[in-house]
């Protein structure tokens, strides 16, 4: 029976282990440049995986080394991307999810007073970690503050999942005997994206002329 979760486990697992290391490092820049979407949490947990299984390369110190450096080397792209393109870039695909003027506003303010624990904390949470650079680099935040408390953030996170990944490994034909819930868990969690894109995009139509 087929499964997405299980492909794409699969598939990160061959690109991995085709790959080594190098793998591992574009996996993680692109996961962290959030574009196009790759949680990092799965290309994590599933290095410690690796990790069991004895892969070429595939030890503790340099999993975190190539991991960590990866998602730096995205954070910076992705800041970068956002410092280049300004209020224009958030504004011309901001409006795609229905964010303007008045929202970036308020994440500049916002900015301006705590994002150093914001970009710190969001590369902890799920999805919110592959794209807290943006913004960042929109309120042209310190680069080397934002380097540093993106370090802070990731290094804590990284260890956790490629920790939870080595107990994968270790159960691994348990896991699997959960996909089906897993792909229901995911089929579950876009449709509320889906409901959460268009209840914003009705509150934010414009009223119809009278």
């Amino acid at each position: 029976m087929f499964s997405f979760v299980g492909w794409t486990f699969a598939l990160i697992i061959a690109v991995m282990g085709a790959l080594g290391l190098p793998g591992l490092l574009g996996l993680s820049v692109v996961g962290s440049i959030g574009i196009p979407p790759l949680p990092s949490e799965i290309v994590l947990t599933l290095s410690g995986v690796l990790i069991v299984e004895d892969a070429a390369y595939f030890d503790w110190g340099t999993v975190l080394l190539v991991a960590v450096a990866g998602t730096l080397l995205g954070a910076v792209a992705a800041y970068e991307l956002g410092r280049w393109g300004g209020r224009a870039l958030l504004l011309r695909w901001g409006r795609y999810f229905y964010f303007d003027e008045a929202d970036i506003s308020r994440a500049e303010r916002f900015f301006a007073r705590h994002g150093e624990l914001a970009v710190g904390a969001a590369r902890m949470v799920p999805l919110l970690r592959a794209y807290i650079s943006y913004p960042a680099g929109v309120a042209e935040m310190d680069r080397r503050k934002f380097a540093a408390f993106t370090f802070l953030g990731t290094v804590p996170y990284t260890v956790l999942l490629v920790y939870l990944g080595t107990l994968l490994g270790e159960n691994f034909d348990v896991v699997q005997s959960y996909f089906t819930a897993l792909d229901i868990a995911v089929v579950v969690g876009m449709a509320a994206v889906l409901v959460w894109y268009i209840g914003r995009a009705r509150l934010r139509r414009p009223a119809p002329a009278s």
